[in-house]
Formats: C-alpha cells, sequence, structure tokens
C-alpha cells in the first residue's frame, strides 16, 4: 500500500479571550507563545502516521471495517470502548442519524470517529498542545490507504466555550429528530464527571446492565401536530443496520469513562495554555499578579482529579462491559497487594480508589511543573489523615491511605515530599 499523504487546510481563528472566574487571560492559540500550527504534533496518531510512510505499518483498506479495525488496532484502541450517537454533530452530520449512527472509540489518549458510508475521524493529545484533528479521505476498497486532512472546521466546536477556547474534546447530549437535527439540548458547554446522569446521554444509544430508569439515551424527536414533537424510544438496532458496525453495542461503563476522560483533558489542556501564555507575559517568569489564577487552576484540577462533585450511580450501580474492563485493565499500574487507580467499583461509584489514572499520560505528566507542583500538594492536602482540606470529605481514611500509596508507589517524577 502507498504511504498515506498529509494535508493541512488553513485555519481562519479569530484571537478569543478565556476568562477563569474573572481574570481574563488573552489566549491565541495559533500565535505566540503557542503557535499551534507551527508545532510538529507527537500524539500517537503523529507516531503511527511515520510509521505507515516508512512501511513498517500497513493498514488493512479491504473495506470500511477491516480499514477501521486495522486502523483502531494500530493505535491500541479497544473495539470494546465504542459508543454509537446518532445526533448529527459532526463534520460527517450530513449522514449522521437515528438510521445511520456513528461510532466513537477511545483509548487514554486517542479518540476514533466513524460513521458507515463515511471517513474515519481521529482525535490524538498531543502532550503539548492537546488535541490534534485529523480525517481520513473516503476510502477506495482495495485501493492505497486514504489521504489525511487536518481541518479547521473541527474548531468551529472543539476550541469553542465548550474547551475554554482552546483546542478539546466535547460531548453534547441533545433531542435528534430523525434527520439527525436537535429539537432540543440538555447539555452543551460542560463535559465532566460531574454532570448528573439524567442529563447525559441524549443523541446517544446506551446498552447494558445501566439500571436507570429515566434516561435520556435511545430516544429521538418525531413531529406532532398537537404537540410539535414527541419523544420516542428507538432501541440500537431498530432503524439502523448494526452490522454495519464492529459490534452492537454502546456500554453504559465506557460511556462513564470517556466522560471523565474528556473533563479531565480539557481542565489540563485550558490550564496547559494560560501557564504557557503567563510564563510568556512573565519573560519565563510567573507575575505576581499571576498566582492567584495558578491557585484556581491547581484548584480545578485537584478536585477533578480527587473526584469531587462527581455524579451517583444509580441506587443498584451499574454492571460494565466484560470485554471493556478487562481491556481498559490491561495497562493498569498495580502496588504490591494489587490495588491500582484502574479498580472500579460500579456500586456508588465508578472507581474503588476515587484519584484519576489520567495521572499516568504524557498529557498530565508534561504540564507545566510549577502547576502541577501546586495540584499536588493541594492533593495532598486533602489526602491526608488529620486536618485534611474539607473539600475532600467525600473520601474515607482508609480510601485516602490507599491513593496516598497508590500515587506513591505508581506515579512518576512526583515532589519529593509525597508521603
Amino acid at each position: 500500500m502507498s504511504s498515506m499523504r498529509i494535508r493541512l487546510v488553513g485555519f481562519c481563528i479569530l484571537a478569543l479571550p478565556l476568562f477563569t472566574r474573572g481574570v481574563e487571560t488573552e489566549i491565541v492559540f495559533r500565535e505566540a507563545p503557542h503557535r499551534y500550527l507551527e508545532h510538529q504534533p507527537d500524539d500517537r496518531f503523529a507516531r503511527l502516521r511515520k510509521g505507515i510512510e516508512s512501511g513498517g505499518i500497513k493498514l488493512d483498506t479491504t473495506d470500511d471495517k477491516a480499514f477501521l479495525s486495522s486502523v483502531l488496532k494500530a493505535l491500541d484502541v479497544p473495539i470494546s470502548s465504542q459508543l454509537l450517537v446518532f445526533s448529527a454533530s459532526s463534520l460527517q452530520s450530513e449522514i449522521i442519524n437515528p438510521r445511520n449512527p456513528r461510532a466513537l472509540y477511545f483509548n487514554e489518549d486517542v479518540y476514533v470517529g466513524y460513521v458507515p458510508g463515511g471517513k474515519v475521524e481521529i482525535i490524538a493529545m498531543d502532550p503539548e498542545m492537546g488535541a490534534m484533528f485529523y480525517i481520513f479521505d473516503r476510502l477506495r476498497p482495495q485501493g492505497p490507504v486514504p489521504p489525511i486532512t487536518r481541518s479547521d472546521k473541527c474548531f468551529n466546536c472543539h476550541a469553542g466555550n465548550a474547551t475554554k477556547r482552546v483546542p478539546g474534546l466535547i460531548a453534547e447530549s441533545l433531542l435528534p429528530m430523525l434527520s439527525g437535527a436537535s429539537a432540543e439540548t440538555y447539555r452543551r458547554d460542560e463535559q465532566g464527571h460531574q454532570i448528573p446522569l439524567e442529563k447525559r446521554f441524549g443523541g446517544w444509544h446506551l446498552t447494558g446492565q445501566h439500571h436507570l430508569k429515566e434516561n435520556l439515551a435511545n430516544t429521538m424527536a418525531r413531529r406532532s401536530a398537537s404537540r410539535g414533537f414527541e419523544k420516542i424510544k428507538i432501541e440500537p438496532g431498530q432503524m439502523s443496520d448494526l452490522s454495519l458496525h464492529l459490534r452492537p453495542t454502546s456500554d453504559i461503563l465506557p460511556h462513564l469513562v470517556h466522560e471523565h476522560q474528556i473533563g479531565f483533558e480539557n481542565r489540563v489542556f485550558h490550564a496547559a495554555y494560560v501557564m504557557r501564555q503567563l510564563l510568556a507575559d512573565g519573560r519565563g517568569n510567573l507575575a505576581l499578579s499571576a498566582k492567584p489564577q495558578v491557585e484556581e487552576l491547581a484548584d480545578e484540577l485537584a478536585q477533578y482529579i480527587l473526584f469531587v462533585d462527581e455524579a451517583k450511580l444509580p441506587a443498584e450501580g451499574i454492571e460494565g462491559d466484560p470485554d471493556f474492563i478487562r481491556e481498559f485493565q490491561r495497562n493498569k499500574k498495580p502496588v504490591t497487594n494489587g490495588a491500582s487507580l484502574k479498580d472500579f467499583d460500579l456500586k456508588t461509584r465508578l472507581f474503588k480508589y476515587r484519584a484519576s489514572y489520567m495521572l499516568y499520560t504524557d498529557s498530565w505528566q508534561k504540564l507545566t511543573p510549577a502547576l502541577k507542583e501546586r495540584v499536588y500538594f493541594k492533593m495532598a492536602e486533602g489526602l491526608r489523615d488529620q486536618n485534611a482540606n474539607p473539600v475532600y470529605t467525600h473520601i474515607p481514611a482508609e480510601e485516602k491511605r490507599a491513593i496516598r500509596t497508590i500515587i506513591k508507589e505508581t506515579v512518576p517524577d512526583l515532589p519529593s515530599w509525597w508521603r
């Protein structure tokens, strides 16, 4: 197969102010000090591209499903992470609807989208600049690997209010009509595990043992002469051909993990852009006037990492897809007693130990050291046995001790004072 060609389409992004609790920091991510477009990506997909171009990695172009499977395998993205969304909220919105849902797949640093009859889209997280957006041209079966475009159209949504004006990740909750267009919006400009489950899943299929008696999933709007429109339930496969996808599921557990991850990534990269700007404004040093903003960023990150305000699970808990659990935990980092940050609870909360496994990612590890140290300090304040910060009272003492041990033994580059 021939090497994959990369095309870069020009961007046209205006200077937009970014606000943090009343403190204004202007971020123009394509200009200094960020220079997003000039940055040479070092994300998982960028490395895959080099392997393809060198001839070391081959992709299967037999047909759409074979091509998608080979892309996922090359990126180490589990098929069991599949989520199905039927709202028209993508570059390929014209072909996404309840009759033709789009599939999403993910691991810790790559997000892959595919809609039958369309193209494969990829968002890969560069550890310095955040989300990098790629889309394959339409596959010609048995032909060469199609070229890839990085399009400015992604930034219409992926660098807006939802991501605080820097390249990031979004997940919406909508009530789609048969066309895929939205009749109602439940939530748009917010991501993360704090969002109540009753506000999630609009425009998405939801499968598995989720025990959600009332939810927005598997629902579309149909026009009604008397009421404008009415809501009707559509089970996965009722209006679409699920054989066009790699599996028939859109399980509750990958939904919850995906929401946690994108909330983490958006907060980390918002902070990374702000810190880069503040350091540039101070010519390599943080001005005294910048320190309150750094503290606010550190508070937000520490609280998210330790699952403050995590949304409640149903009273019966949930049951996750065993395939996803197994593949998600393949790279867990256990301590001597076997405990890890990837251990699930699924009874009252998502994880058994409420400290995010995303601490192992390059997104976190390459965050500005001055900010990262402040986050660790605030985490330590919340996890100590006595006189802990009351914000973290949701974590009992035994769990706090377990979290401290796991972090100390498995997270690299901790401050020397961490206990």
